[in-house]
């Protein structure tokens, strides 16, 4: 069945971002405007849902009182603890034809936001944020544990995942239904998600792209090396444990279409949503 090209000038969403939030009341405010800026630069229906994570501090409030305009922003909620938990909200809920996801600290600088969306128009299944490609621009102030710990960690990945090589850049973009089928059984909650989905989807015989990104280690990480470290090697080692014995549903090409990109980025605001 052919596929047509999305209409611009209607309201069907092209490109949804899903922001997994817990307690961000503080960085929510400069990464919304950063984020809907350069969505509003792509020349196409977007739109940023911020799911909160069962946040205790303001999160919801912050988001809600976002400035109306070009680029809404939707407020989910996601009682279950765990970053992985909080992104299956966000694409699930979508019916946009192209989700991904960004992290609230928008340590992956957003500006390569139109190369995603031209390699998702041009038949590339999923484009993964990759700080390991050879043109990415790291500004890196990891502990030395915590880049050794990096290093075994994609040893033990490259078990699960074999065609990008890093898994963890909180910068991925999907079709929408390849995206829907992957998170669906998702069962790591934690750190080591997209291990899962990535392994879900190179199982399933999708296309995968790794791009280089402009990355800042933010302060303030969620991810601490001795008490998230251990257990996402546990999660890996279940993840590929898991995927051995699950059933396998291939993705079926979508024909490629023409959608008018923007090469600019402008400035832009928000519709907001509320709770359900």
């Amino acid at each position: 069945m052919e596929v047509l090209p999305p209409d611009v000038s209607s309201d069907a969403v092209v490109l949804d971002v899903v922001v997994p939030a817990f307690n961000e009341a503080d960085r929510l405010p400069d990464t919304l405007l950063l984020l809907r800026a350069a969505l509003a630069g792509l020349g196409v229906p977007c739109r940023v849902t911020v799911v909160d994570n069962a946040s205790t501090d303001a999160t919801a409030e912050v988001v809600s009182s976002a400035l109306p305009g070009t680029v809404p922003v939707r407020l989910l909620w996601c009682g279950e603890r765990g970053k992985g938990f909080a992104v299956r909200t966000g694409v699930l809920a979508s019916d946009a034809r192209y989700v991904g996801f960004c992290d609230a600290d928008l340590a992956t600088a957003p500006d390569n936001l139109g190369q995603v969306l031209g390699l998702l128009t041009e038949g590339v299944d999923v484009v993964v944020g990759s700080r390991a490609h050879p043109e990415s621009v790291v500004e890196e102030r990891h502990s030395l544990l915590r880049r050794w710990g990096a290093v075994a960690f994609r040893g033990a990945v490259r078990q699960v995942v074999r065609s990008v090589g890093e898994t963890q850049c909180g910068f991925k973009f999907f079709r929408g239904d390849v995206a829907r089928r992957a998170f669906a059984p998702l069962r790591c909650g934690g750190f080591a998600f997209d291990v899962e989905v990535l392994g879900r989807v190179e199982r399933a015989g999708a296309r995968l792209e790794e791009i280089p990104v402009n990355w800042v280690d933010v302060p303030g990480s969620r991810f601490s090396p001795v008490r998230h470290g251990w257990q996402s090697f546990v999660d890996v080692a279940k993840i590929r444990w898991r995927l051995r014995h699950a059933n396998t549903v291939s993705t079926t090409p979508l024909p490629v279409v023409a959608i008018p990109v923007a090469p600019d980025v402008s400035t832009g605001a928000a519709t907001v949503g509320l709770r359900p």
